[in-house]
C-alpha cells in the first residue's frame, strides 16, 4: 500500500525566531524613523530620485558597463538637463513673479472694486464683508513678539538646504550599491520567507513607479496644457493671462502631486489674478482649468497610471488628511502611493492566509488580475450573484437549468456548474470568494530581489 504523497505547503511559513528578530528590528527602525520623521524630507527627496536615476542605471549595467561609471554618466547628465532647464525657465519665471509680488496691491485694490459691484444678496455680502473686517483686524493686532521664532525659522531652512546638498551624494552611493543592499536584505531572511518578501517588494514598488511616474508626467502634461491655454486666452480675452503664463503654470504643474485638492489650490491664483479684469474672464479662466482637469482625469490618468493607484475618491481624501497631519505636506504628497500599496499588501496576505492557500505567484496574480476592490470590473466572478426575484425567475423559466436540476436530484448526485463558468476560490468556510488564477512561472528576470525594481 503506497503512503499518501503530502502536497506541498503553499501557505506563509512558520515565523521562526530568525523572523521574529527581523520583525523586531523593523519595527525598532520604523519607530526611530517616525521620531525623526521632520528630518526625513531630504532623504525621501533622494529616494525618488535615486529610484529614478537607477532606471538607466540598470540598463546601462545590464550591456555589461560598470555600475559606478554608470553613476557617473547619469549624474552628468541629469546635471546638464537641470542646468539647460533652470537656464530657460528661470529668468522668465522669476520675472513673472517679482512682477505679481510688486502688482498684489494694486491687483486687490482692483479686486476689491470688482467685488463692490457685484449683486450679492444682502446676508451674504455682511457675512463677506464680516469675514474681511476680522481677517483685517486679526493681521493688524499681530504680537511683535510672535515674531522672535524667525531666527529658528531660518535657522531650519539653513539646514535643511545643506541637507539637500547632501541628497546626490547619498543617492549616488545608494543606486550603486543597491544590487549588495537588496543581496543582503535578502539574506537575512529564511529561505522559506523569501519568495513572500519578493512578492511584497514587488508590489509595492509596482504601485510607487507607476505612480512616480504619472505624477511626473501628469505635472508635465497639466503645466504644458495651462500654459497654452492660458496664451489662447491672452490672445481671445485679455493680456493680463499672458503676463503671468509661466508663473500659473508652474503652479498648475507643482500642485498636480496632491490629488483632487491640488487642481482647486492651482485654480485659484488664476481666478483672482483673471478677476482683476472683469467676471468674464474669471470664468474663462475657471473653465479653463475645468477642462483640463477632467482630460487630465478621465483620458491621461487611466493610460498613465493605469489601476496600480486606483483608490476610492473616499479613501483618497482620508489619506490626504492622515499623510498631512502625519508629515506634514510631503505626506500628503506620499499618502497615496503608500495607501495603494498597504491595500495590495493586505490582499497579497489574505491570498496567502486563506484556505486553500495560495502560492506567492499566483497571489500577485490574483492582484493584479482583479486591481480594485470598491468598484470591480464588469463581469468580476468575486461578485455575488444577484438573487432577487427577477433573476429567479429567469433561472427557473429556463429549459436547460431546470431540465439539469432535475436531472441532478433524481440520480441523487450534485448539479455540476454550466460549460464555461469559472471556479471560484473557497473561503476559510467553504464560500466561494476569488477566481482561480493560473500559476505564473517564475523565469528568469520574474521574481526581483528585496528592494529590486519589478
Amino acid at each position: 500500500m503506497k503512503s499518501p504523497v503530502a502536497e506541498p505547503r503553499t501557505g506563509l511559513a512558520p515565523i521562526s525566531p530568525r523572523v521574529a528578530l527581523v520583525v523586531a528590528g523593523a519595527i525598532a527602525i520604523a519607530v526611530v524613523l517616525y521620531a525623526g520623521r521632520s528630518a526625513l524630507g531630504p532623504f525621501i527627496v533622494g529616494l525618488v530620485l535615486a529610484y529614478l536615476l537607477d532606471i538607466p542605471v540598470e540598463r546601462m549595467s545590464r550591456i555589461g558597463m560598470p555600475r559606478w561609471i554608470s553613476v557617473l554618466i547619469v549624474y552628468a547628465v541629469a546635471v546638464v538637463v537641470i542646468y539647460q532647464g533652470l537656464r530657460l525657465m528661470l529668468r522668465p519665471l522669476a520675472d513673472e513673479v517679482s512682477t505679481f509680488i510688486a502688482e498684489f496691491p494694486r491687483f486687490a485694490s482692483q479686486i476689491t472694486d470688482q467685488y463692490a459691484h457685484l449683486d450679492l444678496p444682502p446676508a451674504l455680502r455682511q457675512a463677506v464683508d464680516t469675514f474681511l473686517t476680522d481677517l483685517g483686524q486679526g493681521i493688524g493686532s499681530i504680537d511683535p513678539s510672535t515674531l522672535l521664532p524667525v531666527a529658528s525659522i531660518f535657522a531650519g531652512i539653513l539646514g535643511a538646504v545643506v541637507a539637500y546638498i547632501i541628497v546626490p551624494v547619498w543617492a549616488f552611493y545608494l543606486i550603486k550599491d543597491r544590487p549588495a543592499l537588496a543581496a543582503a536584505a535578502e539574506r537575512s531572511l529564511p529561505a522559506e520567507w523569501r519568495p513572500d518578501a519578493r512578492a511584497v517588494a514587488g508590489l509595492a514598488l509596482r504601485v510607487f513607479g507607476q505612480w512616480l511616474r504619472g505624477q511626473v508626467i501628469l505635472g508635465f502634461a497639466v503645466g504644458i496644457a495651462t500654459f497654452a491655454g492660458l496664451l489662447l486666452l491672452s490672445a481671445t480675452v485679455d493680456p493680463v493671462f499672458g503676463r503671468f503664463a509661466i508663473f500659473l503654470a508652474v503652479v498648475a504643474g507643482v500642485f498636480e502631486l496632491l490629488p483632487i485638492i491640488g487642481p482647486i489650490l492651482s485654480a485659484i491664483p488664476a481666478v483672482l489674478l483673471a478677476l482683476t479684469a472683469g467676471v468674464q474672464p474669471a470664468l474663462a479662466a475657471l473653465l479653463l482649468y475645468v477642462v483640463i482637469q477632467q482630460v487630465e482625469n478621465n483620458l491621461l490618468v487611466p493610460k498613465i497610471q493605469g489601476d496600480a493607484v486606483g483608490l476610492h475618491p473616499t479613501i483618497v481624501i482620508v489619506a490626504l488628511v492622515l499623510g498631512g497631519e502625519i508629515g506634514g505636506l510631503l505626506g500628503a504628497i506620499l499618502a497615496l502611493p503608500i495607501a495603494a500599496a498597504a491595500r495590495d499588501v493586505f490582499r497579497y496576505l489574505f491570498h496567502r492566509v486563506n484556505r486553500p492557500a495560495r502560492s506567492p505567484e499566483e497571489a500577485v496574480a490574483m492582484i493584479r488580475a482583479h486591481p480594485t476592490i470598491v468598484e470591480p470590473a464588469v463581469g468580476d466572478p468575486t461578485e455575488p450573484p444577484d438573487v432577487g426575484p427577477a433573476s429567479s425567475a429567469a433561472q427557473s423559466a429556463s429549459p436547460t437549468h431546470a431540465g439539469d436540476t432535475s436531472r441532478s436530484e433524481a440520480e441523487g448526485r450534485p448539479s455540476e456548474p454550466e460549460a464555461g463558468a469559472t471556479p471560484s476560490e473557497p473561503e476559510a468556510d467553504g464560500r466561494p470568494s476569488e477566481p482561480e488564477a493560473p500559476p505564473v512561472a517564475p523565469g528568469p528576470g520574474r521574481e526581483p530581489p528585496i528592494m529590486g525594481r519589478p
